[in-house]
């Protein structure tokens, strides 16, 4: 894999491997995020040790990789101690530690022993990299664990933002830019394997005979949960518009069963996210879930429904293309949120936190019972408040004028400082035609040329 972007933690990740004492540094992340990669970049020029940690004989294998920088090594004990006691002064990399974990639940306490007394004086730079969040946080960062305090650095890699896309995709427009993180998210491995143009690649993918997308959910879910069928029914669930809790029950057909700690699960590992109103309560019962991962969520609304054509290779891009822009709504809101938070200090409204909004329209009023904005803005400080909606699509002048009637209508319903608040309204659109007039009129107007 290609290194590209990045730069932030790789600094971070160099500035400790040139310092003068012990270090034990901690990168963990979802699988293909980019791990193995930023640390491999981090060690280039140098001696190191790299293991790729297995389900079984760890230990062994060890030694054998190590011996390739360490000819010597091969005659100590295959003894987790001896083997660091070798290796002081060294840079050693543990790619999937869970795995050393999973084969020997105690090598926990005996790496925090070899820290606290072996490794102590040292200029020894351990580093550590685990794709099963939720191991690593209750086996090595947890207060529980006996690793808890030995760590000089810890990272938790995340998908690169959208508008690091352009370094992967120098040639293409905004439009196909959305289109392709629809697709990846920001995770580099995919974003490593598309070809440009995004729709031929996509085609040719689906009619391999051993094409990645068969397999991957299969692939990154293995090593996070052991009942991975229920948890693919929750997310199917999900990927088709089932955000509320009892929606997903009765989709997957376990209304008399809690499935709050399946949902738990997955959002403690980054795959799906619990919404509430900007302005109301975390506990809130408005509550609902989305997935949060762009890829898991393009696999369970295209992929997953098709397998048996894609494996019978009679299926292509063109079939997922119909139904795209639709899906792309979603997407286009996470971007948009992303852009004005790289746009905050240049808005009217220099806010200090950002959500969407949605409740019920007083009953006194006819029409819908609901109402719901894309995006919200708030600075409490000075009681300002910004409303958004984002439209992936072109929009004519008098278009754009009604939905911001309409947006201004919405924002009555938001009770926040009612009597003393300043407002703003806006708009992201693909593009709106008279986009000067709106912003003459004091609306804060984005289209793709802003991009």
């Amino acid at each position: 894999m290609k290194f590209i972007n990045r730069e932030k933690e790789l600094k971070a990740i160099k500035e400790k491997l040139d310092g003068p004492g012990l270090d034990f540094y901690v990168i963990y992340g979802r699988r293909r995020i980019g791990k193995t990669t930023l640390s491999l970049a981090s060690v280039k020029g140098k001696e190191f040790v790299y293991y790729l940690a297995t389900e079984e004989n760890n230990l062994k294998k060890l030694k054998e990789v190590a011996s390739r920088v360490e000819p010597g090594i091969k005659y100590v004990e295959e003894d987790l101690e001896a083997i660091f006691n070798f290796l002081k002064d060294k840079i050693i990399i543990i790619d999937e530690f869970p795995n050393l974990i999973k084969e020997n639940p105690k090598v926990v306490s005996e790496l925090q022993m070899i820290v606290d007394v072996l490794l102590a004086n040292t200029k020894t730079k351990l580093i550590i990299l685990g794709s099963s969040i939720s191991m690593m946080e209750s086996h090595v960062l947890s207060y529980s664990s006996p690793l808890y305090g030995r760590k000089t650095g810890q990272l938790k890699l995340r998908a690169l933002r959208f508008s690091e896309l352009a370094d992967f995709f120098p040639e293409s427009t905004t439009e196909e830019r959305i289109e392709i993180y629809g697709f990846s998210d920001g995770i580099p491995f995919y974003l490593e394997k598309i070809n440009y143009p995004f729709w031929e690649w996509l085609d040719e993918e689906l009619k391999k005979v051993d094409s990645f997308l068969k397999s991957e959910i299969d692939f990154l879910m293995k090593y996070e949960f052991s009942d991975v069928k229920t948890y693919k029914k929750i997310l199917d669930a999900i990927a088709f518009g089932n955000t509320k809790l009892g929606e997903i029950k009765n989709y997957i057909g376990t209304k008399g069963t809690d499935i709050s700690p399946y949902l738990r699960n997955l959002i403690d590992v980054g795959l799906v996210e619990r919404k509430t109103p900007l302005i109301d309560n975390v506990k809130s019962r408005r509550g609902t879930y989305y997935i949060k991962d762009n890829f898991v969520n393009f696999w369970f609304r295209f992929i997953n429904p098709n397998i048996t054509f894609i494996e019978e290779a009679i299926f292509s891009s063109n079939e997922i293309k119909e139904g795209y822009n639709r899906y792309l709504g979603f997407v286009f809101e996470k971007v948009c949120r992303e852009f004005l938070i790289e746009k905050r200090d240049t808005l009217p409204c220099q806010f200090q936190r950002i959500g969407s909004q949605w409740g019920k329209i007083p009953k006194r009023e006819k029409g819908k019972n609901q109402y719901e904005i894309d995006i919200v803005v708030l600075n409490e400080e000075r009681r300002e408040i910004g409303f958004f909606e984002c439209k992936y699509g072109s929009l004519k002048l008098k278009e754009a004028k009604d939905i911001l009637i309409e947006l201004k209508k919405k924002s009555r319903y938001v009770d926040w400082n009612q009597e003393s608040r300043k407002e703003y309204f806006g708009m992201i659109a693909k593009k709106i035609e008279g986009k000067g007039s709106l912003r003459k009129d004091g609306y804060t107007v984005f289209d793709f040329e802003d991009f």
